[in-house]
């Protein structure tokens, strides 16, 4: 399995029906499976917070007094070791618990999408524009249909494509 360190801050994340470990490496190996990235030895940190913790993290390192439902901060290369870290993933539990609700999925669906989301961002994908997102949708739509979680942009592009209610 990847070298994935896990860390929960939030005792909030251990209430769910999935715990977080189990959640990173699901996604982890779907990750692998779907697209052929490997996560091995890239030293990924997954961390389940608190909405005021992201919030900090976000007030710091993007200029914006906010909580978010994930950030993705990549790793930088240390002088003297092989290869650099993948970087850390960050979630808000709470933000991400009201997104769960208003969509109507579970929180731990809407996490693994989340963590898949920051996982993608370190891995170079990007929807700053139109054709990244697609791209980055893609790989996310294939993935999370690996793990049984459904496609969270079905909605959008049905009504995208004048096919929806």
């Amino acid at each position: 399995m990847p070298d994935i360190d896990v860390q929960v801050t939030d005792g909030a994340w251990h209430g769910d029906s999935e715990d977080p470990q189990s959640m990173t490496r699901r996604v982890a190996g779907a990750l692998e499976t779907c697209l052929g990235q490997s996560l091995n030895g890239r030293g990924l940190t997954v961390r389940f917070a608190s909405d005021a913790e992201v919030r900090g993290f976000n007030a710091r390192f993007r200029g914006q007094d906010a909580p978010t439902n994930v950030l993705a901060f990549p790793g930088s290369v240390v002088p003297g070791q092989d290869g650099a870290p993948l970087g850390d993933v960050i979630l808000a539990r709470e933000t991400i618990a009201r997104e769960a609700g208003e969509q109507g999925k579970s929180i731990a669906a809407h996490s693994c999408h989340m963590i898949l989301h920051g996982i993608l961002h370190l891995l170079g994908y990007d929807h700053d524009t139109d054709d990244k997102a697609v791209k980055m949708e893609a790989a996310e739509r294939a993935v999370l249909a690996a793990l049984g979680i459904d496609d969270p942009y079905k909605d959008r592009l049905e009504a995208e494509a004048g096919h929806g209610a």
